[in-house]
């Protein structure tokens, strides 16, 4: 009757008949690969902030550098998946959303430009508001720059 592909095949539940499993493309797999990612991560910036302390009227180095260095690794790893081969499917969210989302960290950046003004360095606290994301997005720049060229130069010997 004008059809041109085969019928599916007919299941009957509750009879004892299964339904054909088909492949599972659920997203639990990437919500563990990020939740486990987001807690090692996390655990490297608590590290990091015992290691690296920073004194309550001090500025927030620490979380400047931490915030600087997680924007670098993630431009490593922008470039390594994309140009360096086929990762795993769970490396992007493990990696990069996961530990590096979790390292890096934007609430302690608000919180500690809160704290600056708060404490009448609003100077300051501005200084800090608006370096941040610009050394972030140079710390990606440089580190995926760097990385391009290393793979590069690697692919040619």
């Amino acid at each position: 009757m004008g059809t041109t592909g085969a019928a599916p095949p007919k299941t009957v539940t509750g009879s004892g008949t299964r339904a054909p499993r088909r492949a599972s493309t659920g997203q639990g797999p990437v919500v563990v690969a990020v939740s486990l990612g987001g807690g090692l991560g996390a655990l490297a910036r608590y590290a990091a902030g015992l290691l690296w302390p920073t004194a309550p009227a001090a500025f927030p180095w620490t979380t400047l550098l931490i915030n600087a260095v997680g924007c670098a690794l993630i431009g490593v790893l922008l470039v390594t998946i994309a140009e360096v081969g086929t990762p795993h499917r769970l490396a992007r969210p493990f990696l990069g959303t996961g530990v590096l989302g979790g390292f890096t960290t934007f609430s302690t950046y608000a919180v500690d430009v809160q704290r600056l003004v708060t404490d009448g360095r609003t100077a300051e606290g501005l200084a800090y508001l608006v370096a941040t994301p610009l050394i972030a997005l140079a710390a990606v720049w440089a580190a995926a720059t760097t990385a391009r060229r290393l793979f590069v130069l690697r692919r040619a010997r």
